[in-house]
C-alpha cells in the first residue's frame, strides 16, 4: 500500500533477509571481515553470533552472494534440535544428496565421496549451520568430525557457525567441546548499530527502492525510533514498515517525531492486548518483567517455547563450568595441603 503512495520499486523494509539490502554497519564489517579471514584460511569453523534480529542471517546470505559458484559449493542449515544422525542428515540434504533410507556409516561415507570428488574439481566446500545454538553438544561433536575429511594437507569442509549469544556459552565452557574449540580459527558477536548507523541504515534501504526524500523523516523521528529500536536491524524493519503504512493512510510527506510515536503507542497497545507490557522509562522502552533474563522481540510480538529451552541449556552449561571451577580449585587447594603437610614434615 505505501510502495504505491510513495513511489517505491519495492519493500523497503521486509523482515526476510535479502543480501542486496545488507547494510555495511561497523559490526557487521567486521564480522565480514572475520568471514573472509576465515575464507582465506581454507579450514576449521569460523563462529559469529548475535542477538535475535541482529542481521545474522543477512550478512551470511551477503556472503553467499558475493561467492563464486564455480570455486564454492556451499550448503546452509537452518537448525533445529536435531540429534546427532539427524544432523548428517541434514548435512548430506544440504549438499543435494540422498538421505533415504540411510545409515550413519552410508551418509558419512557419500559424504566424504562429495567432498573429495568436489576438491578434485578445484572446489571448496562450506558448511553454514544458523541458529546453531539448538544443537545439543553430540550433534555440534558430528560436526567437529566432518571437519576431519583431508586430502592431504587440505582440509575437504570449512563450516560457518551461526547463533544467538547463548551459543558463545556452550562452545566456550563446555568440556565436550574442547576438540571443537581447537578449530575455531575466527569468532565475532554482531552489535546493536548506533543512533547515526540507524539513521543511515534507513536511508540505505529507503533508497534502495527509490525514495527521494518523499516521505522527509526529521532528525528527532530518527533518534526516537533508535531509543525504541535500539538499533536493532529487524526492530527496525518492523517499526519503519509501521511508520511508512501510517504515512501512506494519513497521507503525510513528513515524517516527525510525533508521527513516529504515534506509531510506537499503537504498536504498544497491540502488544499490551496479547499480554506483553512495555513501558517507556528516560526515554528508552523496556518490559516491565525485566528479571526474566530473555530479550524478547518486543515488536516482533512473540514468546516462543524454544526460548525457554535455550535459556535452561545456557544455565546447564554455565553450572557445569561453575562446577569444573569448583572441582578445579578443590584440587588445587588439595595440592597445596599436601604440599604443606610435606613441608611440616620435613621441618620435624
Amino acid at each position: 500500500m505505501f510502495n504505491d503512495f510513495y513511489g517505491f520499486e519495492g519493500k523497503p523494509f521486509q523482515l526476510t533477509p535479502d543480501p542486496s539490502f545488507y547494510f555495511d554497519s561497523s559490526t557487521h564489517h567486521k564480522a565480514m571481515a572475520y568471514l573472509t579471514y576465515g575464507l582465506s584460511q581454507g579450514e576449521g569453523f569460523i563462529i559469529v553470533t548475535g542477538e535475535i534480529g541482529a542481521g545474522k542471517t543477512t550478512l551470511v546470505a551477503r556472503l553467499l552472494d558475493e561467492l563464486d559458484t564455480n570455486q564454492y559449493v556451499a550448503a546452509k542449515i537452518v537448525t533445529t534440535h536435531l540429534d546427532a544422525d539427524d544432523i548428517l542428515r541434514m548435512v548430506a540434504a544440504g549438499f543435494g544428496l540422498n538421505i533415504m533410507l540411510k545409515d550413519k556409516a552410508i551418509l558419512l561415507n557419500e559424504i566424504e565421496v562429495f567432498l573429495r570428488r568436489n576438491h578434485q574439481k578445484g572446489k571448496r566446500a562450506l558448511l553454514i549451520i544458523d541458529e546453531v545454538q539448538n544443537l545439543p553438544i553430540p550433534a555440534l561433536e558430528e560436526l567437529r568430525m566432518l571437519s576431519n575429511f583431508q586430502e592431504g594437507d587440505t582440509a575437504l569442509l570449512q563450516s560457518f557457525l551461526i547463533g544467538q549469544p547463548e551459543f558463545r556459552d556452550k562452545w566456550a565452557f563446555a568440556p565436550e567441546l574442547e576438540q571443537l574449540r581447537q578449530r575455531v580459527i575466527a569468532t565475532h558477536h554482531l552489535q546493536s548499530m548506533t543512533n547515526d548507523e540507524t539513521k543511515e541504515y534507513i536511508q540505505h534501504r529507503l533508497k534502495i527502492v527509490g525514495w527521494k526524500g518523499n516521505p522527509f523523516f526529521t532528525d528527532d523521528a530518527f533518534e526516537v525510533i533508535y531509543q525504541f529500536t535500539n538499533g536493532v536491524p529487524r526492530k527496525l524493519n518492523t517499526l519503519c514498515s509501521r511508520i511508512l503504512l501510517f504515512g501512506s493512510i494519513e497521507e503525510l510527506d513528513t515524517i516527525d517525531n510525533a508521527v513516529v510515536s504515534n506509531v510506537i503507542e499503537d504498536m504498544e497497545r497491540d502488544i499490551a492486548s496479547s499480554g506483553l507490557s512495555v513501558k517507556r522509562n528516560g526515554g528508552q522502552y523496556s518490559e516491565n518483567n525485566a528479571q526474566s533474563g530473555l530479550r524478547r522481540e518486543i515488536i516482533d510480538n512473540h514468546v516462543d517455547s524454544p526460548e525457554i529451552d535455550r535459556l535452561k541449556e545456557r544455565i546447564y552449561v554455565l553450572e557445569k563450568y561453575v562446577k569444573i571451577h569448583d572441582e578445579t580449585i578443590k584440587s588445587a587447594l588439595e595440592i597445596l595441603a599436601s604440599l604443606m603437610a610435606q613441608n611440616e614434615d620435613q621441618d620435624i
